[in-house]
């Protein structure tokens, strides 16, 4: 089973700015998309942002203006920098990333932020 590796989130305050990383194993090749996806108790999973292996970008009409993706080709890692965070940003956060190659779609465990008011 290959397993995305995510870090950050937690507990921040309302106006904090964390930040999320996730990696993808090497053995996953041809990777053109990278993202963030997000589940809210109660809620469905929904897109926050995600970029192409060319750079284009694409958020969620809620989070544009304060956050940003970024990923590193090489390195196979895509980041997620929060600012204003808002308590309604309060969810379980997902790495995903698209093979190109097989069709396929990876996901990481899941990190949770909590924004405190």
């Amino acid at each position: 089973q290959v397993q995305l590796v995510e870090s950050g989130g937690g507990l921040v305050q309302a106006g904090g700015s964390p930040r999320l990383s996730c990696a993808a194993p090497g053995r996953i090749s041809s990777i053109n998309r990278m993202g963030w996806y997000r589940q809210a108790q109660g809620k469905q999973r929904e897109l926050v942002a995600a970029v192409t292996v060319g750079g284009t970008t694409n958020y969620a009409d809620s989070v544009k203006g304060r956050f940003t993706i970024s990923r590193d080709n090489a390195k196979n890692t895509v980041s997620l920098q929060m600012n204003n965070l808002k308590p309604e940003d309060t969810a379980a956060y997902y790495c995903n990333v698209h093979s190109l190659l097989i069709d396929r779609d990876y996901w990481g465990q899941g990190t949770q932020v909590t924004v405190s008011s």
